[in-house]
């Protein structure tokens, strides 16, 4: 008797035990953009690297009145201390001079002269950027797993950064299966599409032509690409007479590690292994394929990479209309974002409407024997955009 499909977080928790990053490499700060960091970078300078104005005015000593005595502009720093009962004009982002301790805006200074007063009195350490508040020398600025952005750039560069540690692109190979896309070309898009799924990420993809339903096909197929981390296979792992994935993982020698997971599109779910190359059968239906992706390959494909955290985020939005009550299996409902932000379903969820999956930008996530939802009520949310990572 076969086993119950497995509830689908502890099928990501499996998944996720099944794959290892490749190797790392060190590349320049300029060529790590998408890569995920395999080691921490540390910072070589300090941020800032002396006390600094964070507002435009003047650094003072003492209270005032004060007697300005000059000026501390960026890249043009007042060589000398404060005596209490002076005073500099200073620009944002200039040094602070030793011996100042307080910063009296430009809104709030009046000045005769060379003599300067306030219409409040300045508190202490108020606008000033203290040295290595960001981050200081031999600090360790982000964790290993994280992705490089244009945000993380910037702060390695800040700190002294040349180069970092990034692990390897995986290989990624993708099949589809069926005699359907041999007589009609124009329905294997499959294949694209998941490529597609996977081009935000540093790996290398190959999508091959189409396979027909003969087992001794799939299982050469499977064998010619050993090398690859990972197979992602389109079609054929359901249990119809021509669904011959799961006979050629067993011609080649791989272990299935689970099939079948409880939810809706995507039931027919296959993860096997061969040595230490993963590879996942997905269903053939074009929004089946598209869920178990979103949710099963592209996570694995991020776990290869280097990502500390691969699995798409969840946010919570109101619903714009009711939901029936769910059953058995996790459903996860193709909908798009309304003006007012609350998210409503589409209305043709049928596992093969391309034009209904093109049309969504977010997944709502109906649990395993949900009751029925109002409309307003908050529910878990999948956002599509950037691979459901913000």
């Amino acid at each position: 008797m076969a086993e119950p499909p497995l509830d689908l977080d502890e099928a990501q928790r499996r998944l996720l035990a099944l794959v290892s990053p490749g190797p790392s490499e060190i590349v320049s700060l300029a060529k790590s953009l998408g890569h995920y960091l395999a080691a921490a970078p540390v910072a070589r300078l300090s941020r800032p690297h002396a006390n600094l104005s964070a507002m435009d005015g003047f650094a003072t000593s003492g209270d005032g009145p004060w007697a300005v005595v000059g000026e501390s502009r960026c890249g043009s720093a007042f060589a000398e201390a404060l005596s209490a009962g002076q005073a500099v004009r200073i620009s944002t982002g200039a040094e602070i001079p030793l011996g100042a301790d307080a910063i009296v805006i430009k809104e709030e200074a009046q000045l005769s002269g060379d003599r300067l007063s306030a219409t409040e009195l300045p508190q202490p350490g108020r606008y000033i950027r203290r040295a290595g508040e960001d981050f200081e020398t031999g600090e360790e600025l982000l964790d290993a797993g994280r992705r490089m952005g244009a945000a993380q750039l910037s702060l390695c560069k800040a700190a002294g950064v040349d180069e970092v540690a990034v692990f390897k692109p995986p290989r990624i190979v993708v099949l589809e299966c069926g005699d359907e896309l041999i007589a009609e070309p124009s329905r294997a898009t499959n294949g694209d599409m998941l490529a597609a799924m996977f081009s935000g990420e540093h790996a290398t993809v190959a999508v091959e032509p189409p396979l027909p339903d003969d087992l001794e096909t799939i299982s050469r197929a499977l064998a010619s690409h050993r090398d690859a981390d990972l197979i992602v296979i389109s079609g054929g792992a359901s249990v119809g007479d021509h669904d011959l994935v799961r006979p050629a993982l067993a011609e080649i020698g791989a272990t299935i590690d689970f099939w079948r997971v409880a939810m809706k599109p995507g039931k027919p779910l296959m993860v096997a292994t061969r040595g230490s190359q993963l590879i996942l059968g997905l269903p053939g239906n074009p929004v089946s394929s598209f869920v178990t992706g979103f949710l099963f390959a592209l996570p694995a494909v991020r776990a290869m990479a280097g990502a500390s955290d691969p699995f798409p985020k969840v946010t919570m939005r109101p619903c714009a209309t009711a939901l029936p009550a769910n059953g058995k299996r996790r459903q996860f409902l193709r909908a798009r974002t309304t003006a007012n932000g609350s998210v409503e379903p589409l209305e043709n969820q049928d596992s093969a409407a391309l034009h209904a999956l093109a049309r969504a930008d977010c997944l709502i996530d109906r649990p395993c024997d949900a009751g029925e939802t109002k409309s307003g009520t908050p529910v878990p949310v999948y956002p599509l955009q950037n691979g459901g990572i913000a």
